[in-house]
């Protein structure tokens, strides 16, 4: 099965919002405060680590801000 890079998650028992990235390195990140989950093992030798992960996490704000900017014309357009 293939995956989509992000996918935005939600859950009734909480009020935040999050986006899980798919592919290595995995991880959930709280939109709302910031937090992260890696659920992968990050090697610290890699050079470029940092500016990957960086770029990732920029991602993930970027395809959240686009699917609230979908939902929100949806619901403008079901009006």
């Amino acid at each position: 099965m293939e995956l989509p890079k992000f996918l935005l998650a939600d859950n009734s028992d909480f009020e935040d919002a999050f986006v899980l990235h798919t592919e290595f390195p995995r991880f959930l990140v709280n939109v709302n405060t910031d937090e992260i989950e890696w659920f992968d093992d990050i090697d610290d030798e890699e050079a470029d680590l940092e500016n990957q992960v960086k770029d990732l996490l920029d991602d993930a704000y970027e395809f959240f801000e686009g699917e609230i900017l979908a939902y929100e014309e949806d619901d403008f357009e079901e009006e």
